[in-house]
């Protein structure tokens, strides 16, 4: 079907001092940073991966706090050795690992005390779902 949406283009989030933040997650982190943020580059030809945009109640403390109106998701590749990288940068960790059958959760809190969800991802337990796909 034409003129619908297939995925997600980019997230766009408002911080006191943008330059601190691109470093940040570029040195904490581990991502590579542009003059606007993070650039992601997926390949839809290899093994199937999932990305969630979520609705949560507007009294959800899931985000942290009350003024948290969004909150960053990112799939890391290994929990423990992620966990091993933000205590040697002295990252808030706000909770112990949450296991279920969809991966792993971790949430952390960046220098501006914005909550973000860390996921090590297990996409086969989403094989079976219907979902809009990314083209």
């Amino acid at each position: 079907m034409e003129g619908k949406v297939v995925g997600l283009g980019g997230i766009f989030l408002k911080f006191e001092d943008p330059s601190k933040m691109n470093q940040w997650y570029e040195e904490v982190l581990g991502m590579t940073t542009n003059d606007y943020g993070v650039l992601f580059a997926f390949n839809t030809t290899l093994e199937r991966g999932y990305l969630q945009l979520g609705a949560f109640p507007a009294d959800s403390d899931y985000f942290g706090a009350n003024e948290q109106k969004v909150m960053l998701n990112f799939r890391v590749n290994n929990m423990e050795k992620m966990i091993e990288r933000l205590t040697s940068f002295n990252v808030p960790i706000l909770n112990e690992v949450q296991a279920y059958e969809y991966g792993k959760f971790l949430h952390i809190s960046d220098p501006e005390g914005n909550r973000i969800e860390l996921w090590e991802a297990i996409d086969t337990a989403f094989d079976k779902e219907k979902m809009t796909e990314m083209r």
